[in-house]
């Protein structure tokens, strides 16, 4: 294999100021991409963008709300005159989680999880794709969720954020397939912030680790490998598909 695999080459990583973004932001940046590490919070964006410098890696921090649409346009200009070219990967992998029953859901928990998983998807897919198409060359990759597919008991809002993103990478997929982008997803299961209520509850995480063949959480660093195959050249000529990084959850269902 290839360990620079896709040197040269400019990537965005939304969400990269922690978990499995930071990952991600890391392994593209071992393989040999420029990364622009995209995160709503300045001081982790800048952490993660200095380690990367510091182990050798192209890295540079920017600050973007990806449920706005003119701070991801601006964001994406900030790349291209840094780095110095066209966006060729798209990671948007920012998400949140505001969890509650659905009787008891507020409208700001509803739309501050679809606003930034569906719209900051989205908006990013937009501010990309025109460089993409004149150049008839792009990685698309959206992270989803098994929750989009089986649904998740006092996160309906997060479901149907993921479900909108399985929608999102087919369809996107059928339009760009003529440009040569590819669009695909990936639907990890990973030690993370996000998912840290579960697993530091003893009980929930006894029961959820219960539907994991490998009985464990994936490390971020993981998960990231798969990211990079889906970026590169080997992962061509797939488009449209959505790989599970999950320890075999959705499998057992």
């Amino acid at each position: 294999m290839n360990d620079r695999r896709l040197e040269g080459r400019i990537a965005v990583v939304t969400g990269a100021g922690q978990g499995i973004g930071k990952g991600i932001a890391e392994r593209f940046a071992r393989d040999g991409a420029k990364v622009a590490v995209v995160d709503i919070n300045p001081e982790t964006t800048a952490e993660v963008a200095a380690a990367i410098t510091a182990a050798g890696g192209v890295a540079i921090p920017v600050v973007c709300d990806v449920s706005r649409r003119e701070s991801v346009d601006a964001a994406a200009e900030e790349v291209v005159d840094r780095l110095g070219g066209m966006i060729d990967i798209l990671v948007s992998n920012a998400g949140v989680t505001r969890p509650a029953m659905l009787w008891k859901m507020t409208d700001e928990q509803w739309t501050t999880v679809l606003d930034t998983h569906v719209n900051g998807s989205f908006y990013w897919l937009q501010a990309v794709v025109p460089a993409m198409r004149e150049a008839k060359s792009g990685r698309i990759i959206f992270s989803v969720s098994s929750a989009g597919l089986f649904g998740s008991v006092g996160q309906i809002n997060y479901s149907v954020a993921k479900a909108g993103l399985l929608g999102m990478t087919r369809s996107a997929a059928r339009e760009l397939g003529q440009f040569n982008i590819t669009v695909n997803a990936v639907a990890p299961a990973a030690a993370t912030p996000m998912t840290e209520a579960v697993r530091t509850n003893e009980k929930f995480s006894e029961t959820y680790l219960d539907g994991f063949v490998l009985r464990r959480w994936a490390e971020p660093a993981e998960v990231a490998g798969t990211y990079a195959f889906l970026a590169s050249d080997d992962a061509s000529y797939m488009t449209g598909q959505v790989l599970a990084v999950d320890g075999g959850r959705s499998m057992v269902r």
